[in-house]
């Protein structure tokens, strides 16, 4: 009895921490609460990236990013990638100047997990952070 509940601890475990965070999620602002944007994820090299396909509630067709950094700077923001070679460790994804805030233009270390069909994205600054919920976005999916 004991090795079965062992084995089951060891499944649970090993798919808590696989957990693939491709895809194509759903930020939203956190002020408004408001669905922001599409951010696309994907791995290459072993690494997670991430590319914003789509702006929502946006009255410009493809703004420039005038607050983003180095050679993102005035960069249209469809196709602007703001998540930035995240390595895996035990079931996070984690990175330092990981993710960029486009409205701000700052770079924040980051730990990203997922939950079912939530995005845990955790921006941090020294000791503090922000946790954002991001949502999986079916239709492109």
């Amino acid at each position: 009895m004991k090795s079965i509940m062992l084995i089951s601890l060891l499944f649970l475990t090993t798919a808590l921490f696989s957990q693939n965070i491709t895809g194509h999620w759903k930020t939203i602002d956190d002020n408004t609460g408001k669905a922001k944007s599409i951010v696309k994820i994907y791995i290459k090299d072993g690494k997670a990236y991430g590319d914003i396909i789509k702006l929502l509630d946006n009255d410009e067709e493809n703004p420039l990013c005038d607050k983003c950094p180095g050679n993102r700077h005035l960069k249209p923001l469809i196709g602007l990638t703001i998540i930035t070679g995240l390595k895996n460790d035990e079931g996070y994804w984690k990175g330092d100047d990981g993710i960029l805030d486009p409205d701000n233009g700052k770079l924040y270390d980051v730990k990203i997990w997922r939950e079912g069909n939530k995005l845990n994205v955790r921006g941090y600054i020294g000791p503090f952070f922000r946790t954002q919920t991001w949502y999986l976005e079916e239709s492109y999916n």
